[in-house]
C-alpha cells in the first residue's frame, strides 16, 4: 500500500513539474504580457496609477464637511492679575472707594487686583465643523485631479510600450542567437568531417601536411568563435529574464522559430500616422491639459472663498484640579445662575475670505504659467515633426533590410554552390585545400551576414511599430 502511494506521489510530483515546464515557454507576445505584470518599472507605474487614484480622492474630501474635536484641562497655580486704572469719580473695577482710601490709591494709579473672572482649574471640549461652499481653486483642483490621474494612465500605457520594444529586440536576439549556434555546430561538423578526410588522405600520401593544418587552424577558429558566442547567447537570454521580471535563475523556452517569427513580425509597411497611437504623444498631451488647468486655477484663485463654520462645545472652571470632574456646589440653577458644572456653548457662522490684491503676484504668476504652455506646446509640434521623422526612417531601414535580406539568402546559396563544388574538386585532387578552405570561409560570411540582415529587418519592424505606437496592438 505504502508503494503504491509512493507511485502515485512520484506521479503526481512529474505531472505537475511537466506542467510547469511546459507554463516556461514564451511565445514573443506571452513574454511582453509576463513583463507587463512582473517588471519593476510596470509595477511601479501601476503603483503611480494607484496613487494617482488616491490624489483624486484626497481632493473631493476637501470639499467635505471638516470635522475636528478636542477636550483640554487645565489648572493654573497662579492666576495672571487684573490691571486697570483708579478714577473716583467712576470707581475703580473690582476696587470700591473704601478699599481704594485704605490701600491709599488715588486717582489715576494703576492697581492690580487678583482675577476673579478666572478660577485655577478649568476644562473644555468642543466640536467644530467646516464646510466649504465654493472655492474656485477647488472646482479647478477636482479636474486636475482627474487629469493627473490620466496622466497617470497614459505613463502606465508608455511604460508599456517601452517594455513591448525592448523584450521584442531582447526575445528575437535570442532566437537568432540561437539559430546561428545551430549553424555553428552545422559548420563545425562539415568542417570537422572535412578535415578527418584530409587527415586520412594524408596517411595515404594523397595529402600534404600543410593541407591538414590548414583545415585543423579554421576548424580550431570556428569551434573558439562557437564558445564565445555560446556565452553571448547565454547573456541575452538572461537580459530577457531580467527585463520581463523573470527569475534568473530559473530556465526559460521561447516557442518558435526565427523564420516563423519573421514572417508573422515583417508585413507590408501601413499607411498614415496617427499621432495618437503614440503613448509618449499622449503622455505629452496630458501634460499639456494639466497646464491649461495651471492658468485656470491661478484665475480662480482671484475669486472669493465661501464657506460655513459651527462649533459646539462644553466648559467649566473649579478651584480645584478635582472639582472640574464633579460638581461641589449644593444649590440648583435659577435665573441663569447655576452651580459649577458643564455648561453648552453655540456658535455658527460663515466667512467670506477674497484677496482683492496681491500686489501683481498672480498677473506675474499667470504669465509664467501661459509662457510654460507655450513651451509644452512647441514640443507638441516638435514631437510631431519626430515622430513623422521616426516613421520614415524606420520604413526606410525596414524596406532597405528587406531588399538585403533577398540578396543574402541568394549569397549563401551562390556561396554554398561554390563550397560544394570547391570540395568536389579537391576530394578529386583538381582543387586545393586553400580553396577550399577559402570557399569555406566565404559561406560562413555570407551565413553571417544572412542572420545578421534579418535581425536587422525585424528590429526595423519593431522600430517601424513603435513609431507608429503599435507595440501593444
Amino acid at each position: 500500500m505504502k508503494g503504491r502511494i509512493l507511485i502515485m506521489l512520484m506521479a503526481i510530483s512529474t505531472i505537475i513539474l511537466a506542467q510547469e515546464q511546459s507554463n516556461s515557454v514564451f511565445t514573443v507576445y506571452e513574454c511582453i504580457d509576463y513583463a507587463v505584470e512582473n517588471a519593476a518599472s510596470m509595477k511601479n507605474a501601476r503603483l503611480n496609477e494607484r496613487s494617482a487614484e488616491a490624489r483624486v480622492k484626497e481632493t473631493i474630501g476637501l470639499g467635505l464637511p471638516q470635522v475636528s474635536g478636542s477636550v483640554a484641562v487645565q489648572h493654573s497655580p497662579t492666576l495672571q492679575r487684573f490691571f486697570s486704572q483708579y478714577n473716583s469719580a467712576g470707581g475703580g473695577f473690582g476696587i470700591t472707594a473704601n478699599d481704594a482710601s485704605q490701600l491709599g490709591v488715588q486717582d489715576g494709579d494703576v492697581y492690580a487686583a487678583e482675577n476673579f473672572f478666572q478660577l485655577q482649574s478649568a476644562g473644555d471640549a468642543n466640536l467644530s465643523i467646516n464646510q466649504l461652499i465654493f472655492n474656485g481653486s477647488y472646482i479647478v483642483g477636482l479636474q486636475a485631479s482627474q487629469a493627473y490621474k490620466d496622466l497617470s494612465i497614459k505613463q502606465r500605457e508608455d511604460t508599456e510600450g517601452r517594455i513591448a520594444v525592448a523584450i521584442g529586440k531582447a526575445f528575437f536576439s535570442v532566437l537568432i542567437n540561437e539559430d546561428r549556434l545551430k549553424l555553428y555546430d552545422a559548420n563545425i561538423g562539415r568542417l570537422d568531417t572535412l578535415y578527418r578526410n584530409t587527415n586520412e588522405m594524408y596517411k595515404n600520401g594523397l595529402a600534404e601536411q600543410l593541407e591538414v593544418d590548414r583545415l585543423k587552424v579554421s576548424l580550431n577558429n570556428l569551434t573558439t568563435e562557437r564558445a564565445n558566442f555560446t556565452d553571448l547567447t547565454k547573456l541575452s537570454r538572461q537580459l530577457l529574464k531580467f527585463q520581463m521580471g523573470y527569475p534568473m535563475d530559473e530556465e526559460i523556452g521561447l516557442s518558435g522559430s526565427i523564420l516563423e517569427m519573421l514572417k508573422e513580425e515583417i508585413g507590408p509597411i501601413n499607411g498614415d500616422v496617427t499621432f495618437e497611437d503614440r503613448p509618449d504623444y499622449r503622455v505629452l498631451m496630458a501634460n499639456k491639459k494639466l497646464q491649461e488647468l495651471n492658468i485656470k486655477n491661478k484665475y480662480a484663485e482671484s475669486l472669493p472663498t465661501l464657506g460655513a463654520f459651527a462649533t459646539l462645545g462644553m466648559s467649566t472652571q473649579s478651584p480645584t484640579f478635582s472639582g472640574i470632574f464633579k460638581t461641589e456646589s449644593g444649590f440648583g440653577e435659577q435665573q441663569g445662575v447655576g452651580p459649577d458644572s458643564w455648561y453648552n456653548y453655540s456658535n455658527v457662522g460663515l466667512s467670506l475670505r477674497w484677496n482683492l490684491f496681491t500686489g501683481l503676484q498672480r498677473n506675474f504668476q499667470i504669465q509664467q504659467e501661459k509662457i510654460a504652455l507655450e513651451q509644452i506646446e512647441n514640443n507638441v509640434e516638435m514631437m510631431q515633426n519626430q515622430i513623422n521623422l521616426e516613421v520614415l526612417d524606420a520604413g526606410i531601414t525596414f524596406s532597405s533590410a528587406l531588399e538585403r535580406l533577398d540578396v543574402q539568402r541568394e549569397n549563401i546559396e551562390l556561396a554554398e554552390r561554390v563550397f560544394n563544388n570547391s570540395k568536389i574538386k579537391y576530394e578529386e585532387g583538381v582543387g586545393s585545400s586553400l580553396e577550399l578552405v577559402d570557399a569555406d570561409r566565404s559561406l560562413k560570411e555570407s551565413q553571417t551576414n544572412y542572420y545578421n540582415t534579418i535581425f536587422e529587418a525585424i528590429l526595423a519592424k519593431i522600430d517601424l511599430d513603435s513609431a507608429k505606437g503599435l507595440t501593444r496592438k
